[in-house]
């Protein structure tokens, strides 16, 4: 699947994904106004903000106009045609709308309230309702930080940075292959919160739990990879109880997300701008950080 940034060029293969799209939804009254919209209307919407094509096996599958307002993107005329649902599609177009955003604060969408789950979908994937003018609901997410990492220090001092911002209950999800960095930047969290140490990885305990030195939170750390799935996680029988700790969950992506309604969602990577050789060094990461849910959605 690739999913490419388009222009008014697109016009018609962005309109054919809508139409069928939202020609599948139940009907709506007064009826979806992305059902009115023509080649003409579309190129024009394309040639103010862009928008994004989803193909699979090269086939064009899924499509939406982003709309800047502000310090918004809007998420427009969204759509996966019916035949490609179920292979991710909705999902890589999020992730790179929210790629494209970077340097505004927000993504938004418009959601029909007669569609509930419509609404869920978004509310799902980290949107948060802000407005409702009936029959319209508007939901809102942050837009992603990226961070260049070139050193383990540096790991570290953005870790420590992002600990300003967290407190109890507070629920951290790092994801990144083995060596990424999970428990380096969770490292700089321990500092940045002030717990007792030395914070190391808890894969073969599970759990670890660090007291606070000052007044601030515990942290309690987690390695999942060994877990069968979250029954196993919130089975785990810790002395702090999550509401009064920062949680932090290596290999959690899919497993922790109900630990709480909000979440802070780190993915560490390779910079692909260093090359092949894994060996080098430094060996920069980069870092993509996501606030999602409630906690997170002050506009």
């Amino acid at each position: 699947m690739t999913v490419r940034r388009v222009g008014p060029e697109s016009a018609a293969i962005v309109l054919d994904i809508v139409r069928e799209a939202f020609g599948s939804r139940p009907p709506l009254d007064p009826p979806a106004d992305a059902l009115r919209e023509t080649e003409s209307s579309i190129a024009t919407r394309l040639a103010l903000g862009g928008g994004l094509v989803a193909r699979l096996d090269g086939e064009p599958v899924g499509a939406l106009i982003m709309d800047a307002v502000g310090d918004s993107v809007y998420l427009r005329r969204f759509g996966v045609l019916t035949s490609a649902q179920g292979h991710g599609v909705a999902g890589a177009m999020i992730q790179a709308a929210s790629e494209a955003a970077v340097g505004r604060a927000w993504l938004r969408v418009v959601a029909r309230e007669e569609l509930p789950r419509t609404v869920g979908f978004w509310a799902h994937r980290g949107f948060t309702q802000t407005d409702r003018n009936s029959p319209y609901v508007e939901l809102v997410r942050p837009v992603p930080s990226f961070h260049h990492v070139p050193t383990a220090e540096d790991m570290r001092a953005l870790g420590a940075r992002v600990a300003q911002d967290l407190r109890p209950g507070d629920l951290v999800v790092l994801t990144g292959d083995l060596g990424a960095g999970k428990t380096t930047f969770t490292q700089g969290l321990g500092l940045g919160l002030g717990v007792q140490g030395p914070v190391t990885s808890p894969t073969f305990v599970i759990a670890r739990e660090h007291a606070t030195r000052g007044t601030g939170p515990q942290l309690v750390h987690v390695d999942a990879y060994r877990l069968g799935g979250a029954a196993e996680l919130d089975d785990l029988d810790l002395d702090t109880a999550f509401d009064d700790a920062v949680t932090v969950v290596e290999w959690g992506e899919g497993i922790a997300e109900d630990l709480a309604d909000s979440r802070l969602q780190v993915r560490i990577s390779r910079d692909p701008a260093a090359g092949v050789d894994p060996d080098a060094e430094p060996d920069p990461r980069t870092v993509e950080i996501l606030r999602l849910g409630p906690r997170w959605a002050r506009t």
